[in-house]
């Protein structure tokens, strides 16, 4: 008796993104749609940057994801940093205080510089960044984000380069977490 060949079950193409998700989020963007964003992002870039040696300085710990893929699909001389935001809050009686620095500090004069970002809301510790980079003279400082989150804007900052306009919904994956987690996912999903 001859043995009939077992059905082989045809393997399914997992739609990008959507692999491992874990319960209770909701994919928004997809591996391909950030993909193809963030290509369209860099094909300005190096246009707008043509002949010139670009600056990027990513500011951690959200960029983490966002600007390596952003770099690799630029053809322009890039030369690469991060800083990381430190917010002190102090009391002197009755005035409240805040202090932003940025570790290290970024040589900005003559540079032509752009500053990436996962996500923009209030604005506040970017302007903060762009201000004491504007002081040393760069060539120009630009900013690229991922997600711009115009409606919880709190102070009026000019972003050249959007991947996505956000309002209302909170984001984690591609880099950004919640409580350090979900930052390792490769789309953009909502908790639900």
């Amino acid at each position: 008796m001859k043995k009939r060949p077992r059905p082989v079950a045809k393997k399914r193409r997992p739609t990008a993104g959507f692999r491992n998700s874990p319960t209770g989020l909701k994919v928004m963007l997809s591996e391909q749609q950030l993909r193809r964003r963030v290509r369209a992002m860099a094909k300005q870039i190096n246009k707008d940057y043509s002949g010139k040696t670009l600056h990027v300085v990513g500011i951690l710990q959200d960029c983490f994801m966002f600007m390596p893929d952003l770099v690799r699909a630029l053809t322009i001389p890039v030369v690469c940093s991060f800083v990381r935001c430190q917010v002190r809050d102090s009391d002197s009686g009755l005035v409240a205080m805040r202090e932003i620095m940025y570790i290290p500090p970024v040589d900005a004069a003559g540079k032509d510089i752009l500053l990436v970002n996962a996500i923009l809301q209030s604005g506040v510790t970017l302007d903060h960044l762009r201000r004491t980079l504007d002081a040393q003279l760069p060539a120009s400082v630009r900013i690229a984000v991922l997600l711009d989150k115009t409606e919880d804007r709190k102070v009026d900052i000019k972003v050249d380069y959007a991947g996505f306009e956000l309002s209302g919904t909170f984001l984690v994956g591609y880099g950004m977490g919640l409580q350090e987690q979900y930052r390792n996912l490769p789309y953009l999903a909502r908790t639900i």
